[in-house]
């Protein structure tokens, strides 16, 4: 009769849904990060937003539990790669959506140099050619964890893990400069003359 699970929304809309001003940014983040749509803006912005909510509260209470919820919120922080270890709750209020969008797979792979666009990155996830901590993740989105950060790499049954592979990044063989390549030619022209 239809799944029993009750799914429930993972953001939270704009308030003003045609503003000039966020339209235009939301349009700078989708093209710098490849992001497919603005849904996965809202997503990051509410997640931010629950934890500056919950960073402003523990600022405001006091006790040990409160304590206690402040040290599992930095730890938290801390893991996904978005706070230091010395950061304090203040920290957490200026965490803006650069560093979370930061954090994705999606921009991990391209910066690591495994992709030579964004948007290829993101097609090399979904097509599970992409390993984080030796297990296949095919959602773009995945906020990686600073310690699984290093272990992103190529799956060994894709194609792609062959440096040969002709979609691979492929280092630019050093070209002689104009200034170079003209010195060269008039030490030829010597060495035969």
């Amino acid at each position: 009769m239809g799944d029993t699970r009750r799914f429930k929304k993972t953001y939270a809309r704009p308030l003003k849904p045609w503003d000039e001003t966020r339209i235009a940014e939301d349009k700078k983040l989708i093209n710098a990060y490849g992001l497919k749509n603005k849904r996965e803006i809202l997503k990051a912005e509410t997640m931010l937003r629950a934890f500056k909510a919950q960073a402003k509260k523990l600022i405001a209470t006091k006790g040990k539990q409160a304590e206690k919820e402040k040290q599992q919120l930095l730890t938290r922080l801390m893991s996904l790669g978005l706070t230091s270890q010395t950061s304090d709750l203040d920290t957490v209020l200026g965490i803006t959506i650069n560093n979370v969008l930061d954090r994705r797979l999606q921009t991990l792979v391209h910066n690591k140099k495994l992709a030579r666009s964004i948007v290829q990155a993101r097609q090399f996830i979904v097509h599970e050619h992409i390993l984080v901590n030796g297990k296949k993740i095919a959602v773009p989105s995945y906020l990686v964890k600073k310690g699984e950060e290093d272990a992103i790499a190529f799956a060994d049954e894709s194609a792609l893990s062959s440096l040969t592979h002709p979609e691979r990044m492929q280092k630019k063989a050093e070209t002689p400069t104009d200034t170079e390549s003209t010195e060269s030619v008039a030490e030829t022209k010597e060495a035969t003359a």
